[in-house]
């Protein structure tokens, strides 16, 4: 990059503005995202009430001090074990004479499912995990190196898994999801978007000396192909074509190995999500946007510049 600009500055006789990384925001913290779940009347059942079904064990689990303080995704394991296991329960309590507990558990169960997005979101996109996916932990200049497919195939794993469960199939594999989500936590979306705030850095000056340059007389005329703009022709095709168009093709691919399930798990949780993660996202947005777009934008700045030598 610094190469490819130093050399276009000094074909065109003209020199870049100066320029830095666009900083790339880190989301809100987990504990700052993490929806409030009323614990309704779950909590005030009797255990022992619930003997013969096997929902009693997950009331059980869901009631001791370890359940009240598990992590979002430890709750959510609960909350999908309980609606799974719920309605056989209540069917069997009804069928025993003891409507009155039937009537708890199934409120019970109707609170859990108008629940179940913001708990999906507290596991998901609210918690640590997510968060770290969106941290930087290596150097942009070594990025996309070394990237994984893991990643791609966990985020894959948890969208479809919440497209499921929000679709009343209740069935979850504890320790796979738990998996999927460490997957996650390791990912490169802050990489991916440090590398991109550098190369729109470095880009948006090289578009600067072009446009600066533009303003001035053609670089060709009637006939005549300016010894100028065919240094600059070399310059492009073994600098910018040859150097910096291959790291922009492996960028632009990470990007759509990463966005399109991460963009489908924030569309099905479009209506709980907190305001603080909605600013954050959107942000996210514009400027993967923007720096998404620098590679094309050079090249039509290039193409209006040579446009008279064609």
């Amino acid at each position: 990059m610094a190469d490819y600009l130093a050399r276009l500055q000094r074909t065109l006789e003209t020199t870049a503005h100066p320029g830095s990384p666009t900083p790339v925001r880190a989301p809100p913290r987990s504990g700052e995202l993490q929806l409030a779940i009323q614990p309704g009347n779950l909590d005030a059942l009797d255990f022992l009430a619930l003997r013969g079904c096997a929902v009693q064990a997950t009331v059980g689990k869901r009631n001791s001090s370890l359940g009240r303080m598990a992590a979002p995704s430890q709750q959510l394991l609960l909350d999908l074990e309980y609606l799974r296991l719920a309605p056989d329960c209540i069917a069997s309590l009804r069928e025993r004479g003891e409507p009155s507990l039937a009537t708890t558990l199934q409120a019970a169960y109707t609170l859990k499912r108008e629940q179940l997005p913001a708990s999906i979101f507290n596991a998901t996109l609210g918690g640590p995990e997510y968060r770290q996916l969106w941290r930087a932990s290596r150097a942009a200049r070594s990025y996309p190196q070394q990237t994984s497919s893991a990643v791609t195939s966990a985020l894959q794993q948890v969208a479809s898994l919440s497209a499921r469960w929000l679709d009343g199939q209740y069935a979850a594999d504890n320790r796979a999801f738990e998996i999927a989500l460490g997957e996650i936590a390791g990912g490169d979306g802050g990489e991916l978007q440090q590398a991109l705030a550098l190369q729109h850095s470095w880009l948006s000056r090289a578009d600067s000396v072009v446009r600066q340059r533009a303003t001035g007389d053609p670089l060709c005329g009637p006939g005549r192909v300016s010894g100028q703009a065919e240094i600059l022709q070399t310059v492009v095709r073994k600098f910018f074509i040859g150097k910096i168009q291959p790291w922009s093709a492996d960028l632009a691919r990470r990007y759509h190995e990463l966005a399109p399930p991460i963009t489908e798990l924030e569309t099905l949780l479009q209506g709980v999500l907190p305001p603080s993660y909605s600013e954050w996202q959107h942000g996210r947005n514009r400027q993967l946007q923007t720096t998404m777009s620098a590679p094309r934008d050079h090249v039509a700045a290039l193409q209006a510049l040579l446009e008279p030598c064609q």
